[in-house]
C-alpha cells in the first residue's frame, strides 16, 4: 500500500561555487519516512518550475523546512537591511501562497525554523531580523564550532500554553528543544497563536486558530534525531496521521489539534 507523500521544501544552494542545485537535508527526509510514516519527496521550490495548484493536488502534506535563506522583508511590509541576510525569492514566491492555501483547504504542514517564519509572515506577521540583538534576548543562533551533535544540542527549555495544542501533542507543558535560528516573529500574523516560548519570551511554538487542518510550526528543529527525541517524535507521529488522514479523505478527525 503506498505511503501518502510529503512534499519537503528544498532550499537553493550553488555546489562549487558555481552549479546550482535544489537540496534538503537527510534528516528531514528521515523524519518524515521513519517516524510521520509517509513518503518524502524533495520539491524544487522554485515558481519557474512548478505551481502552488500542481503541489495542492501533488501531495498530501509538506514540510517545511528550515534553511539559510530568509523570507524577504519586503513580504512583511519592511525595507531591506544587511541585518536580514540572505534571502531566497523563488522559495517565498512559492511557500507563503501554499501556506494561505493550505490553511484554508485544511491540507496538512508542519513548518520548522524557516519554515516556522514562513507560516506566521504568510498570514499577515512580520519577523525580527536578529533576535540577538535586542534587549533581554539570548543568542539562539547555530553554535559556529562543533560536531553535529554539538550545533543540534538541547539549548533551552520552550514553555507551552497549559492545556493547549503542545501540550496535547507532547504530554507537557515544558520541553527541551535546541536552537539555531536568528530571526524570530515580531508581529503575529491574523490567526496566528503563539503556544510555546522560550525564557528570554521568544515565540518558539504557533499553528493557525481555527484552521480546517494540521498548521503545527515550531522554531527549532525538531528533525534531527526524530526516532529518538521525546519531543520530537511525538510532533512528526502527529504530523504524520494529520497526512494519513487527509490522504484517506478523513482530515476533519485532526481538527483537534489546529483549533485548541
Amino acid at each position: 500500500m503506498a505511503r501518502p507523500k510529503v512534499g519537503i521544501i528544498g532550499n537553493s544552494y550553488l555546489l562549487n561555487d558555481q552549479y546550482p542545485a535544489h537540496a534538503g537535508g537527510t534528516m528531514n527526509s528521515e523524519a518524515v519516512a521513519e517516524v510521520a510514516g509517509c513518503m518524502p519527496l524533495l520539491i524544487p521550490s522554485d515558481p519557474r518550475f512548478l505551481s502552488v495548484e500542481e503541489l495542492l493536488h501533488s501531495f498530501d502534506g509538506f514540510l517545511l523546512t528550515g534553511g539559510r535563506p530568509n523570507v524577504h522583508p519586503n513580504e512583511y511590509g519592511e525595507a531591506e537591511t544587511e541585518a536580514h541576510g540572505a534571502f531566497d525569492r523563488a522559495r517565498d514566491a512559492i511557500v507563503l501562497p501554499l501556506v494561505r492555501a493550505c490553511v484554508e483547504r485544511g491540507q496538512p504542514f508542519l513548518g520548522i525554523c524557516r519554515g516556522f517564519q514562513e507560516v506566521n509572515v504568510a498570514m499577515g506577521g512580520t519577523l525580527y531580523p536578529e533576535i540577538r540583538d535586542l534587549p533581554g534576548r539570548m543568542n539562539h543562533r547555530m553554535p559556529p564550532d562543533g560536531t553535529l551533535e554539538e550545533k543540534f544540542a538541547l539549548r533551552h527549555p520552550v514553555k507551552m500554553t497549559s492545556g493547549g495544542v503542545f501540550n496535547d501533542v507532547f504530554g507537557a507543558d515544558e520541553v527541551m528543544t535546541n536552537s539555531l535560528h536568528g530571526q524570530g516573529i515580531k508581529t503575529p500574523g491574523a490567526r496566528i497563536v503563539i503556544d510555546g516560548y522560550a525564557p528570554d519570551g521568544t515565540p518558539e511554538a504557533i499553528y493557525v486558530q481555527d484552521a480546517p487542518g494540521f498548521t503545527l510550526a515550531v522554531q527549532w528543529h525538531p528533525e534531527w534525531d526524530a526516532n529518538n527525541d521525546p519531543v520530537s517524535r511525538p510532533l512528526f507521529q502527529a504530523f504524520g496521521a494529520a497526512v494519513h488522514a487527509w490522504a484517506n479523505g478523513t482530515h476533519a478527525a485532526g481538527e483537534l489539534l489546529e483549533t485548541g
